[in-house]
C-alpha cells in the first residue's frame, strides 16, 4: 500500500528502520497512533508519522524516556524553559556514562586479574567485583566526608596500580584460608599481615596516608564506607585477621 504516501506497517518499518515490533508497542502506549483500516484494522501511516517518528527519535537519542517524550511531543514550540529540563538530564546522562566507564574500568581489572591469576576463589572475585561497582558510590561519600585534594589524589591512581593491590587482596585471601586459626603472633601470619599492609601503603604513599590520618571521620561514618564493601571473610575470619593486623601494628609502634 503507498497511495497518496500511505505505507503498511511493514512499508513503513523499512523506511524508518524501526522494527515492526517497536511500532506496534509505540501504538500501544499512544506515542505513535496511525490510522486504522476501517475494515481490516490495519495500520496505515503517512508522511506525519514520519515526522512524530523523527520527533521520538531525537528525543530518545537525548536520552528521555518514553514517558517524556509522550508529554514533549505535545508541545508546539520550546522556550528557554526546555534548558532547565535539558540541564537535568544531561547531569543524569553524566551520571551513567560515569557508571558505564566503571564498568568497562572493571571489565579489563577482572580480565587482566583472571588471566594472570588463572583461578580466583568466587567469593573474593566477587567481592572485588562488588568494590568495583560501588567506587562511585565510594567517591561521594569521600566528598562529603574528605577534603577535596584526598579525594582528587585517590582518583589519580592508575588500573595498573588499582590491579597490583586487587592481586595482593587476593594473595590475602589465599593465605588466609591456609593459615586462619594459628596465633596471631605466628611468624607466617604477622608475614602475610605486613605484605599485604606494606602494598596499601606503597598503592596509598606517604602523603595520601598522611592526610587520611589528619582526615576527621567519625566512627559512624567509616562504618557507612565499610557497608559499602563488605568482607570477603567469614566473621571469624574478618576477626582474627584484625586481631592480626592490631598485633602487628604494636609491635611497630
Amino acid at each position: 500500500m503507498k497511495e497518496n504516501n500511505k505505507f503498511s506497517i511493514g512499508e513503513f518499518s523499512e523506511k524508518t528502520g524501526i522494527s515492526i515490533r517497536t511500532l506496534h508497542y509505540y501504538d500501544e502506549i499512544g506515542l505513535l497512533q496511525p490510522e486504522k483500516n476501517p475494515t481490516s484494522g490495519h495500520r496505515i501511516y503517512n508522511h506525519q508519522d514520519i515526522l512524530t517518528l523523527q520527533k521520538i527519535v531525537s528525543l530518545k537519542f537525548l536520552g528521555y524516556s518514553l514517558d517524556k517524550i509522550l508529554h514533549l511531543l505535545h508541545e508546539s514550540s520550546f522556550t528557554n524553559d526546555l534548558n532547565e529540563t535539558l540541564s537535568l538530564h544531561l547531569q543524569a546522562l553524566e551520571k551513567e556514562k560515569e557508571k558505564i566507564e566503571l564498568s568497562m574500568a572493571a571489565i579489563k581489572r577482572i580480565t587482566k586479574l583472571l588471566e594472570e591469576e588463572g583461578e580466583v576463589d568466587s567469593a573474593i572475585l566477587f567481592s572485588l567485583i562488588h568494590s568495583m561497582q560501588t567506587e562511585y558510590i565510594q567517591k561521594e561519600w569521600m566528598e562529603r566526608h574528605m577534603q577535596a585534594d584526598i579525594v582528587e589524589e585517590l582518583s589519580k591512581k592508575t588500573e595498573e596500580e588499582k590491579t597490583t593491590l586487587d592481586q595482593t587482596f587476593i594473595q590475602l585471601a589465599k593465605e588466609v584460608k591456609q593459615l586462619y586459626g594459628k596465633p596471631v603472633e605466628d611468624p607466617k601470619v604477622q608475614e602475610m599481615i605486613k605484605t599485604y599492609i606494606e602494598a596499601s601503603f606503597a598503592f596509598l604513599g606517604e602523603d595520601l596516608i598522611q592526610k587520611l590520618a589528619d582526615a576527621n571521620v567519625e566512627e559512624l561514618d567509616i562504618q557507612e564506607l565499610e557497608n559499602m564493601t563488605p568482607s570477603p571473610f567469614t566473621e571469624d575470619e574478618q576477626q582474627w585477621i584484625n586481631q592480626a593486623m592490631e598485633y602487628c601494628m604494636r609491635q611497630t609502634e
